[in-house]
């Protein structure tokens, strides 16, 4: 991990279609290249969440990790937002509202998401164009 100084790490439910698709989201409008990723699945995310042992983390979440600092659910949504480029940043504003506001919004979403996007059987294996955006097992 130490080859991501500087990163940010979005961990993300890898079998979830509408999971997938935001990675690929953001991977199109990064363009500082500031992310990397990795499923939550992984064995990679679980070393990553070992380091947070007050945190309990479930698979509908999003999780956002940077500047040593743990987000997750809306509010990892809307920070990954400030670095995504064409007017995106602009998203950032939702943070005055409440956390449970956002949050309960993002749960009913994450409740929901398989039955409206769909699910894949195994996690996605990314290209090899964007591959060294992904950490490895």
């Amino acid at each position: 991990m130490n080859n991501f100084k500087g990163k940010s790490i979005i961990l993300f439910d890898g079998v979830c279609n509408l999971c997938n698709s935001t990675v690929n989201f953001i991977l199109k409008h990064d363009k500082k290249k500031q992310f990397i990723f990795t499923s939550l699945q992984s064995d990679a995310a679980k070393k990553i969440l070992l380091q947070f042992p007050m945190k309990i983390f479930n698979l509908d979440s999003i999780i956002l990790i940077e500047n040593g600092l743990i987000y997750e659910k809306s509010t990892a949504a809307l920070k990954i937002s400030k670095h995504l480029y064409n007017g995106y940043q602009l998203l950032y504003l939702f943070i005055i509202l409440p956390k449970f506001i956002r949050d309960w919004i993002y749960n009913y979403i994450a409740k929901n998401r398989y039955n409206w996007f769909g699910k894949k059987d195994t996690c996605m294996i990314p290209s090899e164009e964007i591959k060294n955006r992904f950490l490895t097992d």
